[in-house]
C-alpha cells in the first residue's frame, strides 16, 4: 500500500474525515483552526468554512445538512450559504471542556465524546443524540474519548480513550441504542490510538499518534497490518471513494516539534491509500420532526 498525499493542508489539528457518498465528496474539520472543509477525489478542495468555535467532528444530517459537534452544542450547518442552526445545547462540566470525535450509529444514532482541554482530567463523558433536543449522558470517567465505529452487524461496538491509549469494545443493542459489557480491544505503547474505521470484515482501522503509523486490527484486537505514515501524528481515518476503497487519513501539526516536522514536514496533510478490503457505508444522522421542519435559518447567539 502506498500513502498519497492528497492535500497539503497545514492543519493544526485536522480530524473527523466522513464520505459523503452523495456528493462523492470527503468532509473533514480543523478542530484549533475551527472549520469544516470538503475535498472532491479529481478537483481538490471544493468548500471551507470557518466557524466560531472549535468543531470536534462532523457528521451527515438525513436532511442534507452536516451535523457540527462544536464547542457550546450539536449544530446543523447548510453549506449552500453557511447557515448554523442549534440542535442542542452542551451542558459541559467546565468552560475547559468541549466535545471531541463522533460517529453514527447503523440506525441514526449520532454518538460523541466531550473531554476537559486540561490535562489528564477523567471528567469527559459519552453521550448519545436521538435527534430530539437533549443529548443522553451515557457514561462518563473519560479522559479522552475519540474513535467510535461499529461491527459489520450491529452488535459490538468500538470507543477509544486516548487518554488511556485503549480501544474499547461494548455489546450493543442496534434496536435500543444501549451499551452492554465493556472489555479492552486493544491497548498501545508504542503510539497512542485516536480515530477509526471498521471495515467490510469487521477489522478495525486505528490512526496512531505519535506513532507514525496506522494500523488494522483483526476482531481479536491483534495488529494485522501496519502502515507508515510520512508524519508523526496521524488522527483520524475514513473510507471513501466509489467502492470505499480508499483510506483518508487526517494529520496534525500541533506541538510537532522541530525534530517531527523535520523528519515529517507534510504534517497536518490529508493523505489517502488504496486498501483491498472496502470500508463500511456510513449513514447520516436522524432528527425528530420539530428539528427537521425547523427554517434553514439560524444561529448559534
Amino acid at each position: 500500500m502506498q500513502v498519497r498525499l492528497v492535500q497539503a493542508a497545514n492543519a493544526v489539528l485536522g480530524e473527523g474525515p466522513i464520505w459523503c457518498a452523495e456528493e462523492q465528496a470527503l468532509y473533514w474539520v480543523d478542530i484549533a483552526r475551527p472549520g469544516v472543509y470538503r475535498h472532491a477525489p479529481g478537483v481538490g478542495q471544493t468548500g471551507a468554512w470557518t466557524l466560531p468555535e472549535k468543531v470536534g467532528c462532523v457528521a451527515g444530517l438525513e436532511d442534507g445538512r452536516l451535523l457540527l459537534a462544536m464547542r457550546s452544542g450539536l449544530f446543523a450547518l447548510r453549506t449552500e450559504d453557511g447557515t448554523l442552526t442549534r440542535l442542542t445545547s452542551a451542558t459541559h462540566a467546565s468552560d475547559h471542556h468541549r466535545f471531541n470525535d463522533g460517529a453514527v450509529d447503523p440506525h441514526g444514532r449520532f454518538w460523541v465524546g466531550s473531554m476537559s482541554e486540561k490535562k489528564g482530567s477523567g471528567s469527559g463523558k459519552l453521550y448519545r443524540f436521538d435527534g430530539k433536543s437533549e443529548l443522553a449522558e451515557v457514561s462518563d470517567g473519560w479522559i479522552c474519548p475519540n474513535g467510535i465505529g461499529w461491527s459489520p452487524d450491529g452488535t459490538l461496538m468500538y470507543v477509544t480513550d486516548s487518554g488511556v491509549s485503549t480501544i474499547w469494545r461494548y455489546e450493543y443493542s442496534a434496536k435500543t441504542g444501549m451499551l452492554g459489557e465493556r472489555s479492552v480491544f486493544a491497548r498501545f505503547e508504542d503510539g497512542v490510538p485516536d480515530g477509526l474505521a471498521v471495515d467490510a470484515e469487521g477489522f478495525i482501522w486505528s490512526a496512531l499518534w505519535d506513532g507514525w503509523r496506522v494500523v488494522r486490527l483483526n476482531p481479536e484486537g491483534k495488529v494485522d497490518t501496519s502502515l507508515r505514515m510520512p508524519i508523526q501524528r496521524p488522527t483520524s481515518l475514513a473510507f471513501g471513494g466509489k467502492s470505499l476503497q480508499t483510506l483518508y487519513i487526517t494529520s496534525a501539526t500541533i506541538n510537532v516539534g522541530n525534530e517531527g516536522l523535520n523528519a515529517g514536514p507534510l504534517a497536518g496533510a490529508l493523505f489517502s491509500v488504496d486498501v483491498a478490503v472496502p470500508g463500511l457505508a456510513v449513514g447520516t444522522a436522524r432528527l425528530e420532526a420539530d428539528h427537521a421542519a425547523q427554517a434553514m435559518t439560524g444561529s448559534i447567539s
